[in-house]
């Protein structure tokens, strides 16, 4: 299985980007994770294998949407009122199991990230 993550770029704060995320075969429970320079990596959002659930982490809440496309394997994060502190690799991955799942461990296949730079 492999992912494909892009939509990745520089974008003023208050602006937004739509991030995606393109897995070959199957659809999967999916999550985006982001790593800033100098820290870990920490979860952002997560959808279940159907789309009927979602949650996010609390930085960014009501600023990001997750939602995916099983007709295409793909698996977006809607960004918007982008702040500095947003700036980081963003990462997405994907679960062979269907829930929602927060932790790394939980994924089974990874993304080779996408940059997201937010300038002040």
């Amino acid at each position: 299985v492999q992912l494909q993550a892009s939509g990745g770029g520089l974008v003023q704060a208050g602006g937004s980007l739509r991030l995606s995320c393109a897995a070959s075969g199957r659809t999967f429970s999916s999550g985006w994770f982001r790593q800033a320079p100098g820290k870990e990596r920490e979860f952002v959002a997560a959808i279940s294998r159907s789309g009927g659930s979602t949650d996010y982490a609390d930085s960014v809440k009501g600023r990001f949407a997750i939602s995916r496309d099983n007709a295409k394997n793909t698996v977006y994060l809607q960004m918007n009122s982008l702040k500095p502190d947003d700036t980081a690799v963003y990462y997405c991955a994907a679960s062979d199991r269907a829930r929602i799942y927060y932790g790394q461990r939980e994924y089974d296949y990874w993304g080779q990230g996408t940059q997201v730079t937010v300038s002040s």
